[in-house]
């Protein structure tokens, strides 16, 4: 057994899988988690995040031994290291709300000891970690940072696939000064096996955003592509497999960009540039954003557009959006925009029901919408495969 204990804040799709790939690593671990029931699952070895390959068998190993989850942070206190793994969401002005962050970061500044760790991994906006956490900690903890450490070591997993990720995929990390950024460096290696220390956490903040910028500005290059492509009669996916090679890579079309990451970290740089009064720096971020958002009228226009060669008058037309989660195989609907389309075409006065495999009936009933099986449609709407099936 590893001599450092470790906390874990947060147990969520993230923080879980950290915390069994942790206690697998041969760590004692204390998991945080605000949700009583969460917890007693853990504890008796029961996975609460089943679509997880590759977790059942770590939590049934290690819940309630080495791993062990409560909703009490006071459990926490004996702890020599502490990663913060919590949800950083945006409003409705898109601006990140810190709330949940912060209180995360106030609740271990006050169980923190001289020479503790503290790492984040939450995805944040650059310069987070040293204007707002650093002060947080050291405002409840009493200690200047020195006598503690901080670093900021962003995770990178890919939900369903996030075991293997953490043991393959690069990760990185830095501190707020130099010396937190080695001590993250020395601690977090001992689990990770591909790992690289970076300058700072400004830089490491940066690295993990831009990631997400990255491939929201290809999908909406993509996505205006498919457009084009429709509108000259070009097959696009004949085109990009052709298109693409060593120095080109065009991405897949979509309805959007949903899910708590990719449609959220651009907003992180946009504001930042239009604070500093900046708007040009970031035009192709906000741009790209615009893009993928508006997807849901395109092909609301052409599911529409479908209907119209039915016999029937278009309000009694039976329309399907099968498939209402951000991605297909993963039951979560932030930002869905699959959803938002059938939201956009419900509020239409459109006929529109929703069928989804990893929904149950009432779960789709919670939501507003009717459910009923794809075969009983007059147009069927495939988002994950971007395909309208129309029954004469």
């Amino acid at each position: 057994m590893q001599e450092t204990k470790v906390a874990v804040i947060g147990l969520g799709k993230a923080g879980l899988p950290l915390a069994a790939v942790i206690a697998d690593s041969g760590f004692e671990v204390i998991g945080i988690d605000l949700d009583p029931k969460k917890c007693e699952k853990i504890n008796s070895g029961i996975n609460p995040i089943p679509e997880e390959i590759g977790l059942d068998e770590l939590v049934e190993e290690h819940g309630g031994k080495n791993l062990k989850a409560y909703p009490d942070y006071e459990k926490a206190r004996d702890c020599q290291a502490y990663i913060i793994i919590v949800p950083l969401y945006i409003d409705e002005t898109n601006n990140p709300d810190f709330s949940i962050l912060e209180s995360a970061c106030r609740n271990v500044g006050r169980l923190i000891k001289k020479g503790d760790l503290i790492s984040v991994e939450t995805t944040l906006p650059p310069l987070t970690m040293e204007k707002l956490v650093k002060k947080w900690i050291e405002e409840e903890s009493g200690m200047k940072l020195g006598e503690f450490y901080l670093a900021y070591s962003p995770e990178r997993i890919m939900t369903g696939y996030s075991i293997s990720r953490l043991r393959e995929f690069p990760k990185i990390v830095g501190g707020v000064d130099e010396e937190s950024g080695k001590r993250g460096f020395e601690f977090y290696k001992k689990f990770v096996p591909n790992l690289n220390l970076v300058s700072n956490a400004r830089t490491a903040e940066f690295i993990k955003v831009i990631e997400g910028c990255y491939r929201d500005v290809n999908v909406a290059l993509a996505n205006e592509l498919y457009k084009i492509a429709e509108e000259l009669g070009i097959d696009f996916y004949e085109a990009r497999e052709f298109a693409n090679h060593e120095y080109c890579h065009i991405h897949l079309p979509s309805t959007g960009v949903g899910g708590h990451c990719i449609p959220v970290y651009p907003w992180f740089l946009i504001k930042e540039m239009e604070k500093r009064e900046k708007f040009e720096h970031a035009r192709l971020l906000r741009t790209a954003r615009e893009l993928n958002d508006e997807m849901i009228h395109y092909w609301a226009a052409r599911i529409i557009s479908e209907c119209l060669n039915i016999k029937k008058p278009l309000s009694d037309v039976k329309i399907c959006i099968k498939g209402i989660s951000f991605r297909d195989g993963v039951k979560e609907l932030y930002h869905s925009r699959n959803l938002a389309l059938a939201e956009y075409l419900k509020a239409k006065g459109l006929n529109v029901f929703v069928y989804d495999e990893l929904f149950s009936k009432e779960e789709i009933e919670d939501l507003g919408f009717n459910y009923d099986e794809p075969e009983k449609a007059d147009v069927v709407f495939h988002s994950y495969d971007l395909r309208i099936e129309r029954k004469d």
